[in-house]
């Protein structure tokens, strides 16, 4: 392969050896902390109630408890047993929550579905947006917040379908430090550092590091290996004045994996029932010596907060942000039909490759507070946000001089692009080229204002209003081997959220809720702000409005046990209307609409002091409910919405020493088809349901040291964890044992 000079691209594995990762483990040991300064707690061992955790954001005025709408926090404890390491991973813990495949306009990055929308687009670390595909890491989190339902009151644009918000760890004034060192089946090595410094009677620095590598389990040939920094400096803690600067970087190496063709990409295969190819799961089609996949992050932070007065704390977010998503992956479902040639089926493997920078420039302020207007509490926030977003995107050239040759027969034969469909090979030998072509790129810039306010009518009745207005622009050059085209569009959007809040009991609520969003053309891939987002055919020259999406919800949440247990309940409809869609020959209209109804039930915390409980369960009936005129798959269920879905991770410490637990876990069928969930599809493609097993084991060894294992997998279900419905399906990894050492100075 050539190596990478103006856009010239190579790629060479990289990885840890042991010796390193545990080396950066061993950093740890350096600072003199007192521990009997620091809260004491280890895996398995619980002094305080984490689990009974709260967003961080002012937006919140309210308790959980008030809050009218579904919202699941994930607390630290919840993520370090059971061994999380990627956003997919740890949001596994809540249902209703789905992952959609990568393929065309859609990376091969992170893409959550929430209540049957992709909502790539809306995640979030610290309260501000985190653009571009990525692959992310949670070393540096101290909880995950989701918000369920249409939330453009709160975030802006978006899928309707909610948002994740990732919360950094921040310093603060107890001197602690802690490290981990995790080994485990399938080369998996991942070492960590936590570390708090106490500089002064109101400052503080808080540093962590990750290093990591592993292949995934009976995945042939797919290794990672990452590794991320970050540091946090904190002046005035505990004042009136605080201020606060952060910075994270993330560097993470993969062999991307695009999982198994589906057969009806395949004419001539034996078709399947799930129309996914049924071949082992360790079928790799990928090629080690040409496919990469890196992924950078780089994210600085300056947050001020001032307390202007006892009713009112001003607070200010500065944030610039980069991304990279850069891969080059066999895609083993786009090379054209099998071929039976010589007694064995051949195919030619497919292609897709991306370069993608995104970078972030964002500014948001807040003032919040509480007073009283006559008989009337109100807890309130005011905001403003600025932000500009650039991505860049490019596609890479592939030259193949020389490789693994397509037998005698095969049509359209070519050196390095063919392997056997039952039996791929990801060692072909593989020699050639890597360019990166002609990069476009979009800019876009929002502006907005937003108003929160939780009304208290006495003990019993809270209202509970959310405003937002956004001035929202595009503006894209986009460059082809032959032209360079300039497109814009420019967007304005008001959307709002109102709950009415009655409570029975100081510990329970009754509450009812509505609740909009907005989603601009141009973000309905979920990865990236594209071009202005005009329309097709008779709308070619037309700029289309936002989709439309509104949510009704009613629920129940209540707290047992002196409030150490929380519980909620909720029905909800998600209509989402205004897609474009072929309303007749030639004719196109923005009318297309879905629709989601569902249950969700949650349960957090403790149902004794040595019984934690963690999950819940969504039951979600959705459709298709107007799609193309000759669509015939109107009326089935969207893509990536499974019916049920389950989740329970829980704990139980039987001594002192020794808890022990696990999870499970539920999906049922999961169909592919159209991402935008408004026209086309492919619904006879589908994951069929699975359950999956996890197992944890923690001994407290001393007060500074403990053992946790964790067993994924456990009864090594082969499962497909995700599948777009159009070119491939995804494997779930199988069974994975780690071993992982606690440690607290």
């Amino acid at each position: 392969m050539t190596k990478p000079i103006s856009g010239v691209r190579a790629y060479a594995r990289r990885a840890w050896t042991p010796a390193a990762v545990a080396g950066l483990a061993g950093l740890a040991l350096a600072p003199q902390a007192h521990a009997e300064d620091a809260p004491h707690e280890v895996a398995g061992v619980q002094v305080e109630g984490h689990l009974a955790a709260e967003p961080v954001s002012p937006k919140f005025t309210a308790d959980l408890l008030d809050t009218p709408r579904s919202v699941t926090v994930i607390p630290q404890l919840v993520i370090d047993q059971t061994a999380a390491t990627s956003l997919q991973d740890i949001l596994r813990t809540s249902p209703g929550i789905t992952f959609g495949a990568g393929e065309g306009g859609q990376p091969l990055a992170d893409r959550p579905f929430i209540r049957g929308q992709a909502s790539g687009n809306n995640v979030f670390v610290d309260g501000v947006r985190d653009s571009g595909g990525q692959v992310r890491d949670i070393f540096n989190l101290e909880q995950v917040e989701v918000v369920k339902g249409p939330d453009s009151a709160y975030n802006g644009r978006g899928s309707g379908g909610g948002s994740i918000n990732l919360t950094s760890k921040q310093p603060k004034l107890v001197e602690e430090s802690s490290a981990s060192l995790r080994v485990g089946t399938d080369s998996y090595v991942r070492a960590a550092v936590d570390a708090n410094y106490v500089l002064g009677e109101t400052s503080a620095v808080r540093v962590n590091l990750m290093g990591a590598q592993g292949d995934t389990p009976q995945r042939n040939a797919v290794d990672f290996d990452t590794w991320g920094a970050a540091v946090a400096a904190a002046m005035g803690l505990g004042t009136d004045s605080r201020l606060t600067l952060s910075y994270q970087h993330l560097t993470r190496n993969d062999m991307p994996d695009y999982g198994v063709p589906l057969s009806r990409k395949l004419p001539g295969v034996t078709p399947t029932e799930t129309g996914i190819l049924d071949v082992p799961r360790d079928a790799f089609y990928g090629l080690t010596a040409r496919d990469f996949q890196e992924t950078t992050a780089d994210i600085a932070t300056l947050v001020g907060e001032h307390d202007i007065n006892a009713a009112m704390t001003f607070r200010g977010v500065f944030r610039y942000a980069k991304t990279v998503n850069d891969y080059v992956v066999t895609n083993p479902g786009d090379g054209g039909s099998a071929q039976f040639v010589d007694g064995q089926w051949w195919m030619k493997r497919g292609l897709k490759s991306r370069w993608n920078p995104a970078t972030t420039v964002a500014a948001v302020a807040d003032v919040y507070g509480r007073f009283t207007t006559g008989a009337i509490e109100h807890s309130y926030d005011i905001g403003l946000e600025l932000s500009r977003e650039k991505n860049e995107n490019a596609s890479y050239t592939v030259t193949t001089t020389a490789g693994s040759a397509c037998p005698t027969g095969f049509t359209g034969a070519g050196a390095g692009d063919c392997t056997l469909v039952y039996a791929p090979n990801p060692s072909d030998p593989w020699v050639g080229t890597i360019v990166r072509g002609p990069v476009s790129s979009t800019v876009s810039k929002t502006a907005a204002v937003y108003v929160f306010d939780t009304l208290s009518f006495g003990d019993r009745w809270k209202l509970n209003l959310g405003l937002r207005h956004d001035e929202y622009s595009v503006s894209g050059r986009n460059v082809s081997a032959t032209a360079v085209t300039a497109s814009d569009g420019d967007w304005s959007f008001t959307n709002y959220q109102a709950g009415l809040v009655y409570k029975p009991s100081p510990n329970g609520s009754l509450y009812v809720s509505y609740g909009t969003a907005s989603t601009p053309p141009t973000i309905s891939g979920g990865d990236q702000n594209t071009s202005a987002g005009v329309g097709s055919g008779n709308l070619a020259n037309k700029i289309l409005d936002p989709e439309e999406t509104t949510s009704t919800e009613i629920g129940v949440k209540w707290a047992f046990f002196g409030e150490r247990l929380s519980t909620s309940a909720a029905l909800f409809q998600v209509n989402r209307q205004n897609a474009q869609i072929l309303v007749d020959v030639g004719v196109y209209a923005q009318a297309g609409e879905t629709e989601v109804r569902g249950l969700e039930l949650a349960v957090t915390g403790q149902v004794t002091p040595a019984w934690s409980v963690f999950g819940g369960y969504t039951y979600m009936e959705s459709e298709l409910v107007r799609g193309a005129y000759n669509n015939v798959n109107v009326g089935d269920p969207l893509a990536n919405t499974p019916e049920h879905s389950f989740s329970l991770f829980s704990t139980y410490q039987l001594t002192p020493a020794l808890s022990l637990g696990g999870g499970a876990y539920y999906v049922s069928d999961s169909f592919g088809g159209n991402q935008n969930g408004a026209g086309g599809g492919a619904n006879g493609v589908y994951a069929p349901e699975y359950w999956r097993f996890d197992a944890f084991a923690s001994y407290r060894i001393n007060e500074r040291l403990n053992l946790q294992l964790n067993i994924q997998n456990l009864t090594d279900e082969d499962y497909i964890a995700r599948t777009n419905g159009v070119h491939h399906a995804d494997y779930g990894p199988a069974r994975q044992a780690m071993l992982t050492l606690n440690a607290k100075f």
